[in-house]
């Protein structure tokens, strides 16, 4: 029998503080079943197993951050919304970096397709709406869109660019006027 009052949830989200505090790599059922107080088999009655809590940390993850890309879209459109959501994504990662690493894991397809996600595309193709990109441009530019922002954020997170000038915000500033502009002038199939 688990802990009065432990859930699922509860777990999860013990689970999402400890991996912000030590990296999500590092978080275990016996770190989480420590952190509120049960033995790991009670914990187990909440979640199934390493990869489940895993899980579950990712999908609070993804809906943590839709939940605030989602308010930061509204109104915007362009080159606006593509600043305020990579201003979100950034700051998410910065607040919360394990959860932020959770969020990057791999789901099964019927688990991505009931999470977060789509709303995270879905966010991804309103920004687009600004740019009147046909599809399947429009699924390129996601990609891109995506890549460029996750892959700032992880490199920066790293501390990739802790020993160069100019600093990290003025790169960033930088790579969102690249990637409008590109938006902007998005290449048709086949130009070269």
């Amino acid at each position: 029998m688990g802990r009065v009052g432990l859930t699922a949830d509860r777990v999860a989200r013990a689970g999402a503080e400890l991996a912000d505090e030590v990296g999500f790599e590092q978080v275990t059922p016996s770190a989480v079943a420590r952190r509120v107080g049960v033995q790991v088999a009670s914990l187990y009655s909440h979640v199934r197993n390493a990869e489940d809590l895993r899980v579950r940390i990712a999908l609070l993850a993804l809906e943590e951050m839709a939940d605030r890309g989602a308010a930061a879209l509204a109104g915007r459109a362009g080159r606006d919304a593509l600043v305020a959501l990579g201003a979100t994504y950034r700051d998410y990662a910065r607040e919360h970096p394990g959860r932020y690493a959770a969020a990057q894991l791999r789901l099964d397809h019927e688990t991505a397709m009931a999470s977060a996600g789509p709303r995270h595309s879905a966010m991804m193709r309103a920004i687009l709406r600004g740019y009147e990109l046909p599809e399947p441009e429009q699924t390129h530019a996601v990609r891109l869109i995506g890549s460029v922002i996750h892959g700032y954020i992880i490199q920066e997170l790293g501390g990739s660019f802790d020993h160069s000038e100019p600093g990290p915000q003025q790169s960033w500033d930088r790579i969102l006027d690249a990637l409008d502009s590109l938006l902007r002038h998005w290449p048709h199939e086949g130009q070269r």
